[in-house]
């Protein structure tokens, strides 16, 4: 959405999701998707993820149910409202550019430092949108993410 144009294999969401949101989520999705909602509401007890894969096309979705901490929080209040027409017109709320980087931050920092993907998406974000990011924000919640070492790094890189 805001980076360098790659293919993609599926799509990546953040879900703020209940055991309550469980049975009307499955009822609005199952005849399109194939959902489990079994794996579904273990994902949500243990704050990790689930899967949802579009009958027609097998295009996958991964939903990821964070736990609870402030960078969420401000994840959540500063999406963005974005509108696309397909058949209808659609919209939906992204992460901000700002915490796009940050949590692929983290997600390369997790995943060893070693994902190309992940550092090409980041530089991606930071080329495409240079003189539009709050660098205060971004120095601000990596130094409580702990990875400003990463993104000092990437903004010498872009």
């Amino acid at each position: 959405l805001y980076g360098m144009v790659r293919t993609t294999q599926d799509s990546d969401i953040v879900a703020e999701m209940r055991l309550e949101h469980l049975q009307p989520f499955v009822a609005a999705l199952q005849g399109e998707f194939y959902v489990d909602d079994e794996m579904i509401a273990e994902s949500i007890q243990r704050n990790s993820s689930f899967n949802i894969i579009h009958r027609e096309t097998m295009f996958k979705v991964d939903v990821f149910i964070p736990r609870p901490r402030p960078f969420l929080q401000s994840q959540l209040a500063r999406a963005q409202k974005q509108t696309f027409t397909f058949e209808t017109e659609v919209s939906a709320k992204f992460a901000s550019p700002e915490d796009t980087i940050l949590s692929k931050l983290e997600w390369h920092r997790m995943g060893g430092e070693v994902s190309d993907r992940q550092w090409r998406d980041i530089l991606g974000v930071l080329k495409t949108r240079a003189g539009e990011l709050n660098l205060d924000y971004l120095r601000e919640w990596a130094a409580q993410l702990k990875v400003s070492d990463l993104l000092e790094r990437a903004l010498k890189e872009a």
